[in-house]
């Protein structure tokens, strides 16, 4: 009698595992075209910024362009108009990268990105300033921030595999 019992409960428990499955199945069709409309929304902003972010670091290539052999040499002051014009052009690009429309999915990784964004402005130009007071060493700590900075940025929008709006300080400094 004792195994009738198990076998009725063992049979219902199939019906609500079946039952249960189908939920879930629905539930993942369900949610399906949303995840695609989320990639595509960022797909869409990907081709949106990444021209934006590729201008900016075309010109950050031709700014800081011996940059570091400068500092090697002594000539802070020359170093420190470069750093100053790099950070410049990155407040530029925070601005346009701010009117780009955002999915409404990643406005909060977004907007801390922009953050981190006009933060690594704000390095590039106190980098300027420890290089114009002649503060090597000040400068190269204003270097790590930035790599840090970096990182930092570029781990929130890792989802969005950016190739130029991803951060690489050390590149030129």
């Amino acid at each position: 009698m004792g195994r009738k019992a198990n076998k009725g409960r063992y049979a219902v428990g199939k019906k609500s595992f079946g039952l249960l499955s189908a939920v879930v199945l629905a539930m993942a069709m369900l949610a399906l075209p949303v995840a695609q409309a989320d990639d595509a929304e960022r797909q869409s902003y990907k081709e949106a910024v990444e021209p934006i972010c590729k201008a900016n670091t075309q010109a950050n290539e031709r700014i800081l362009k011996g940059v570091r052999g400068k500092v090697r040499a002594g000539k802070l002051k020359a170093a420190a108009g470069q750093f100053s014009r790099a950070a410049t052009a990155l407040r530029k690009t925070h601005k346009e990268l701010k009117a780009v429309p955002q999915p409404p999915t990643d406005q909060a990784k977004l907007a801390k990105w922009l953050k981190y964004v006009e933060e690594e402005a704000n390095l590039f130009q106190k980098t300027a300033k420890k290089l114009n007071a002649g503060d090597k060493n000040g400068a190269l700590a204003m270097v790590i921030k930035l790599e840090h900075n970096a990182n930092l940025a570029n781990n929130q929008v890792l989802g969005f595999e950016f190739r130029y709006c991803r951060f690489e300080p050390s590149k030129f400094t």
